[in-house]
C-alpha cells in the first residue's frame, strides 16, 4: 500500500515537470499581447515561429515571414533610374478600315429573299462581288394600283403607236422621212416605259458584298420586310483594322516615336498591339481632338483577339525624355486616399507601403517619377495581396 502511494506522488510530480516544461517553451518571457516585430522572429528549440502569418505592424509596414514570402509567390526588382520617352495614355478604341470594310443597304423598301445560298451568318467570309440575297420591292395597295394604271396607259398608247408606225411606213414613199422616225422614236419610247413599269412591280434587287471579308452585323432574315437606308449586313477585315483615340491636347506627329495599345480582361492585361500613328483631326469631337493609329501589319495575327467598337487604352511615346523608375502594373497598389503606392522590400522579412508619383510608359509598365530611391527593392509580385493584410 505504501509502495502504491509512492509511485502515484512519483508521476504526479513527472507529469508536473512536463507540463511546466512545456509552457516555458511556447511562451518564455515574450508578451503575445504585442504584435511581432521584423526581429522578433527566432528560432526556438528548433521549431520555426517564420510559419506564422503575415501582420501589418503598428508603424504600417508588413511583416512576412520567409515561408509565407515564398507561398505567395513574392518577387522583387531593384529600382533603376534612367531616361525613357515621354508617354500620353489616351483612351481609344477599335475602328474598321473604311477601305476594307463595307455595309449592304436596302436602297428600297422590300421582303429579304434568299439565293440559290443560304444567307450570309456571323464570321462567314464573303467575296466581293458576292449576291448575299436578294430585295423584292413591296408596296402599298395605293401606290401599286396607281402602277398598274399607268402600266394600263401605256398599253394603250403603246398600241396606238404601233398602229401608227405600221401606217407611216406602208405609206414610206409619200411620207416625209422625219414623220416616219418620229413616230418610230416615239413608240420605241413608249415601249421602254412600260419596261421600267412593269420591273417597279416585279423585279427584284441584287444585294452584292462591296469588299471581301467578314460578316460582322447579320440583320438580314428571309421574308423580312424593311426599309429604305436600313443596315442589313457589314462586311469587315479583321487583318486591317484601325484605332481612334480622343486626345485633349494637339498632338504633333513629328514628336511620336511609337504606340501602343492594350485592354484589360478580368483586370488583367491582355495582348499589346503596336500602332501606326497617321494623324489627328482638326474638328474637335466631345472637347477632344481625334487621332487615328493603324494596327502594324506583323500585329495581324494579334488584331484578330479584339473587336470593332472594343476599347482599349493607347500610349503613344513622344520624342521628350522622363527620368525615373519603370515597373510593371503589377507592382502599383491604390491606397485609401486614391493614390498610388508600392511595397519595398526593405529587411529580410518587412515590406513598407510608399506612395509615388507616376506616369504612362507604355501597355505594360509605368514610369515611378518620385517616392523611391535608386537601388530599393520593388515587390512586383503578389503586391496586391500584402495591401489586404490586416
Amino acid at each position: 500500500m505504501m509502495r502504491a502511494t509512492l509511485w502515484r506522488l512519483a508521476f504526479l510530480n513527472a507529469l508536473m515537470l512536463t507540463v511546466g516544461s512545456n509552457q516555458t517553451w511556447a511562451h518564455g518571457d515574450e508578451d503575445h499581447s504585442k504584435k511581432p516585430s521584423a526581429t522578433a522572429v527566432k528560432k526556438t528549440n528548433g521549431s520555426q515561429v517564420e510559419a506564422a502569418a503575415a501582420t501589418r505592424l503598428p508603424d504600417g509596414s508588413v511583416f512576412v515571414p520567409k515561408l509565407v514570402q515564398r507561398q505567395l509567390q513574392l518577387r522583387t526588382i531593384v529600382a533603376e533610374v534612367d531616361q525613357y520617352a515621354t508617354s500620353l495614355e489616351l483612351n481609344g478604341k477599335v475602328v474598321a478600315d473604311p477601305n476594307a470594310g463595307g455595309k449592304v443597304q436596302a436602297s428600297q423598301a422590300g421582303r429579304i429573299e434568299v439565293t440559290s445560298q443560304s444567307l450570309p451568318v456571323l464570321g462567314q467570309r464573303v467575296s466581293k462581288g458576292q449576291v448575299l440575297a436578294y430585295l423584292r420591292p413591296v408596296m402599298s395597295s395605293l401606290d401599286r394600283g396607281n402602277s398598274q394604271s399607268i402600266l394600263a396607259d401605256l398599253d394603250a398608247q403603246l398600241s396606238i403607236a404601233e398602229k401608227k408606225v405600221q401606217r407611216y411606213e406602208a405609206l414610206a414613199e409619200a411620207l416625209p422621212k422625219a414623220v416616219v422616225e418620229a413616230a418610230r422614236y416615239d413608240y420605241e419610247a413608249l415601249r421602254k416605259r412600260k419596261a421600267a413599269v412593269e420591273a417597279s412591280l416585279s423585279k427584284t434587287e441584287a444585294l452584292i458584298a462591296p469588299v471581301s471579308g467578314v460578316i460582322s452585323v447579320a440583320n438580314a432574315v428571309a421574308g423580312q420586310v424593311v426599309d429604305a437606308r436600313e443596315t442589313l449586313l457589314e462586311i469587315i477585315d479583321p487583318s486591317r483594322l484601325m484605332v481612334e483615340a480622343l486626345a485633349y491636347e494637339p498632338l504633333n506627329a513629328n514628336e511620336v516615336i511609337g504606340a501602343t495599345a492594350s485592354w484589360k480582361n478580368a483586370g488583367v492585361v491582355s495582348t499589346k498591339l503596336d500602332l501606326k500613328f497617321l494623324g489627328g483631326g482638326q474638328q474637335m469631337r466631345e472637347q477632344a481632338i481625334p487621332l487615328l493609329f493603324r494596327v502594324l501589319t506583323d500585329q495581324r495575327s494579334k488584331s484578330q483577339n479584339v473587336a470593332v467598337g472594343q476599347s482599349l487604352q493607347v500610349f503613344v511615346q513622344q520624342k521628350r525624355d522622363s527620368e525615373g523608375v519603370a515597373v510593371p502594373l503589377s507592382a502599383i497598389v491604390k491606397v485609401g486616399t486614391g493614390q498610388s503606392a508600392v511595397w519595398v522590400h526593405t529587411e529580410a522579412e518587412r515590406f513598407v507601403q510608399k506612395q509615388v508619383k507616376l506616369q504612362a510608359l507604355d501597355a505594360e509598365r509605368v514610369l515611378i517619377l518620385s517616392g523611391v530611391e535608386e537601388g530599393a527593392r520593388i515587390l512586383v509580385s503578389g503586391a496586391h495581396l500584402l495591401a489586404q493584410v490586416k
